[in-house]
């Protein structure tokens, strides 16, 4: 089905610039030697998107905080993974492990605000809330663009998401309800259950031991939430696939199950700018100008009609 009306793109800005980072040789450098590649990189994805989509909008969704306390309070193994990777990179120092992305991260920030692009944020979130609230409040369809599968919940008639897996661009799938449920095998509004009975190790989500993707789908299946799967439970109403193991296991993890299903719902009620139509001239060109010659990428930044 194709979008008839021109969609709003929210990006999960950081996946889109650690992936650059990371498939990216650092040996792709600006006029003073230093590493280009995510910045290349993001800015040459975002081209190709608005020129095969073709948007009446663009949102940079930023993370403010990418590891919200109210969410570790919850589960204090949310994203510790990703905590313990941060912290050997600065243990490391500059003369062993060279931190090249930041001065990247904070050159792409800089860029977009001197651009006119959105680049909406929120105290306390992470992009994953800004893109939810952005995407439930929007009138017109939107493009997720993210890797994060959390973001599959918020797929309906009026959402899709790009799913910037493995490959290139071409290879993404543009995910709508029918796509979700063939890929998972759960309802976009079932898949938050279903990830957090099944976890989810790229955010520190233990998911219920002992329980699988398939056996999660399967129980979503039959009982179509969390909450009747406990009834079932609590009522002894034990039948396949609800073996008595699995009630067990649900049991001894109620605590850790209520959990990560709060800390999995992505927040759709931030009070966010609506503006995120994109600029047609840059907000400030001569501060875009220097950076773009000082960072080596000038032919990079053009998105759409808006170009240096």
């Amino acid at each position: 089905m194709g979008i008839m009306v021109a969609p709003v793109l929210l990006l999960d800005t950081a996946m889109l610039y650690y992936r650059a980072f990371y498939s990216l040789p650092d040996t792709m450098t600006a006029p003073s030697g230093a590493p280009h590649n995510a910045i290349r990189g993001f800015f040459g994805t975002v081209n190709r998107l608005v020129e095969q989509y073709q948007p009446s909008g663009l949102a940079a969704c930023w993370d403010v905080s990418w590891r919200p306390q109210w969410r570790v309070d919850l589960l204090a193994s949310y994203k510790t993974h990703r905590l313990a990777v941060d912290e050997a990179g600065q243990t490391a120092g500059s003369a062993e492990l060279p931190d090249t992305l930041s001065p990247q991260i904070s050159a792409i920030a800089e860029i977009l605000d001197a651009m006119g692009v959105a680049r909406p944020g929120a105290k306390d979130h992470e992009a994953d809330d800004v893109i939810a609230s952005l995407a439930t409040s929007s009138k017109v369809p939107v493009i997720v663009v993210s890797g994060d599968r959390d973001l599959v919940q918020l797929v309906n008639e009026n959402v899709r998401l790009l799913m910037t897996i493995n490959g290139g661009m071409e290879l993404w799938p543009l995910l709508d309800p029918a796509g979700v449920v063939e890929r998972f095998g759960v309802h976009p509004t079932q898949y938050v259950d279903f990830a957090t009975l099944r976890g989810d190790p790229s955010d520190g989500l233990p998911g219920v031991p002992g329980i699988g993707a398939k056996t999660a789908a399967a129980l979503i299946q039959k009982y179509s939430s969390i909450d009747e799967l406990l009834l079932a439970v609590a009522r002894g109403e034990i039948a396949k696939p609800l073996t008595p193991r699995f009630a067990k296991l649900l049991t001894d993890n109620l605590e850790q199950i209520h959990a990560t299903r709060k800390i999995a719902t992505a927040v759709r009620t931030l009070d966010l700018p609506e503006d995120l139509a994109l600029p047609k001239d840059p907000k400030d060109k001569s501060r875009l100008q220097d950076l773009a010659s000082s960072w080596g990428v000038e032919r990079y930044l053009k998105v759409g009609s808006l170009q240096l």
